[in-house]
């Protein structure tokens, strides 16, 4: 599946002909059935808690809705408030998921079809204006979501740790640096470049 992406990074540069070579061929699929609303309510409940934490969060959350798979906006908005904090989100995340809620309703937040359409710094001018929603959090969507391939999000600990195990660097790189040498050596695959990074900052621990 990623193969020419592959072929072009090792050619590119030898680190990433190393990482390739390391950790095989690249498995990363994007979540074809959801939606940029569902991506970020997702994202919102996992900010500053453990994965598992989070997830019995929107399990208990999409249990208030039976008969869907996950809840629409309108139903969310219509939503008692003491129901939403009852399934364990904070003041400041429900405020987020009511906001995520209103801006899909009134278009603001585009279908995934809309989405498709649309740049990635369109999608992320338009979405960062989301309470609770930054730069990093359209970028994970642009990844997973939409599957778009020449994202590097320069600013993720990950990212850069792995740069830094890979390049045996005493400190961690500064984003810009990064993402000036991804710009150069890795465009027009830089999403490969960084799950890779991803893969290699797994590796170390």
């Amino acid at each position: 599946m990623h193969s020419e992406a592959e072929a072009h990074l090792s050619k590119r540069c030898a680190i990433m002909k190393r990482l390739i070579l390391a950790h095989g061929p690249c498995d990363l699929k994007a979540e074809a059935k959801r939606s940029p609303y569902e991506a970020l309510v997702s994202a919102v409940a996992h900010q500053q808690l453990h994965a598992n934490a989070a997830e019995a969060i929107l399990k208990r959350f999409k249990a208030l809705f039976p008969g869907t798979r996950f809840p629409t906006p309108a139903q969310v908005l219509e939503l008692d408030e003491a129901a939403l904090r009852s399934c364990g989100f904070s003041l400041s995340k429900l405020t987020s998921i009511r906001d995520i809620a209103a801006k899909a309703a009134s278009g603001h937040i585009p279908t995934r079809a809309a989405a498709m359409k649309l740049s990635d710094e369109e999608l992320i001018e338009r979405l960062v204006e989301v309470r609770g929603v930054g730069r990093w959090t359209v970028q994970m969507l642009l990844i997973f979501t939409l599957g778009r391939g020449d994202v590097f999000p320069s600013d993720d600990y990950g990212v850069r740790n792995g740069w830094r195990v890979t390049k045996k660097l005493a400190e961690m790189p500064k984003p810009k640096k990064l993402q000036a040498h991804a710009d150069k050596k890795w465009k027009p695959h830089r999403t490969l470049a960084a799950w890779y990074l991803w893969r290699a900052a797994d590796a170390s621990k």
